[in-house]
Order: C-alpha cells, then structure tokens, then sequence
C-alpha cells in the first residue's frame, strides 16, 4: 500500500514539473516574478546563513583545537579541519537543509494557499499554465541565488573562525591562516557549488509539488508544508551521499 503510494506521488510529481518545464507564455511576467522569488527566497535568507555559519565556523575551529590537538599534530590542523568541514559539507548539504526548513516551508505554504483559496483554479480556467507560471520561477530563482549562498556560508565560516582566533586566543591568527591555505583543493569548492544546485532544485520542485497539490483547508497546506520539509531533508542527505561518491 505504501509503495503504491510511493509510486502515485512519483508519477504525480513528474507530470507537474513536465507541466513546469514548458515555454513561459510571456516572458516579461517570467522575469518579473523570477526576481521577485529571487528577492523573497535568496536574499532574505543571507541574514541566517551569515548568522549559522559564522557561529558554525567558530566553533568548529574551538572544538577542533581543544579535543583532537594534540603534541602530534601541527598547529595548523584546527585551520586545516575547518576549511574541509565548511567546504565539503557543512556550507553545501548542512546550510541547504537548513535552507530546506526555511525555504521550503514557504514556498509549500504559499501555494498550498492559493490552492486552497481557488487561485491556481482560477488560474487554469482562464487558460493560464499554472505550473509554470508558479513553479517554474521558484525553481529557476533558487538554483541561481544558492550558489551564492554557498559562498557567503563559506566566507563566514572563515570569518567566525577567525573571531575565534582573535578573541577567544585560543589560536593565533597566523597559524589559522597557515591551517586553512594547507593543501588547498580548488575543486572542493566547487564540488560544494555542484551539489547545492542538485539540492536547490529537489527543495523548489518537492515543496512546490507539496503546496500545488494540496487538498483540503487551512490544516491541509500546514501538513504539507511539513511533508515537504520533511521529504526535501531525506531526499537531500540520499542525494549527498551519490554525488559525493560520484564528484570525489
């Protein structure tokens, strides 16, 4: 019975994004709206992803040095660790889960609503291909502003890390500086960017699919607002775990 389900849901979710994937009707609207959800998806959420990597970077680099430093080690290894952790996987699948919570849940509700309230109704009955109308520029919106939050989670990581050397004393700056340009890799870095445009895609496209069709009333769009948080997080860590064994 569950995998039946399972299957309705993957054939439903497939029809919806051939539905999305069509030829914008008019390209002005297109672009309109694509900056909008730019603006509402992307740049208001640069303040959390500053804030979480900026404390996530600071006490990476604490733990670090207080629990695996040892008289073996070079004094760079604090440096070092943390620039892995922000490149290779906090700053693209942890920040993208966490951006799963955020942005998710308000692009599932947004829509769930306007199903709920008739507008994506009224939307088809005047002719107008509501899926890409709605979705299409949610999707194209994330995928171009997530990247880019990347690289800001990324740079404050290493700012964070940084406070912590300065302030809290408990490394210098310049062995901090040592640790994190050790045997650098440019192409952790952009294995980072890679993955989170797999991950932006799977939270616009899940949590639209969620909000579109939604049926019922107001406690209906709540529970699909949490079922698309819920399935862009699993299908977020499934999908991190290929691409890293197919990117590495």
């Amino acid at each position: 019975m569950y995998l039946l389900k399972l299957l309705h849901s993957l054939g439903q979710y497939c029809m919806l994004m051939s539905r999305t994937f069509k030829r914008p009707e008019r390209f002005k609207m297109f672009f309109r709206k694509y900056y909008k959800e730019i603006l509402s998806l992307g740049i208001d959420s640069i303040g959390i992803v500053i804030l979480i990597s900026l404390f996530i970077g600071a006490v990476i680099c604490i733990q670090i040095k207080i629990n695996i430093q040892s008289p073996w080690m070079p004094i760079w290894v604090s440096g070092f660790t943390t620039r892995e952790i922000l490149l290779l996987e906090f700053s693209s699948s942890i920040m993208c889960l966490i951006l799963a919570g955020k942005v998710g849940s308000n692009i599932a509700s947004e829509l769930g609503t306007m199903r709920v309230t008739q507008q994506i109704d009224a939307l088809d009955i005047m002719g107008i291909n509501s899926a890409s109308y709605l979705i299409l520029p949610k999707i194209t919106a994330l995928i171009t502003i997530i990247p880019f939050l990347v690289i800001f989670s990324v740079g404050a990581g290493i700012i964070g890390a940084y406070l912590t050397a300065y302030l809290a004393h408990i490394l210098t700056p310049s062995d901090l500086t040592l640790g994190l340009q050790h045997d650098f890799h440019q192409w952790y870095f952009w294995m980072g960017v890679i993955k989170s445009l797999f991950f932006a895609f799977i939270i616009s496209s899940v949590s639209s699919y969620y909000g579109y069709t939604v049926k019922g009333g107001s406690i209906e769009v709540g529970r699909a607002s949490t079922d698309a948080v819920v399935t862009s997080s699993v299908l977020i860590l499934f999908s991190d775990m290929f691409l890293t064994q197919m990117l590495s």
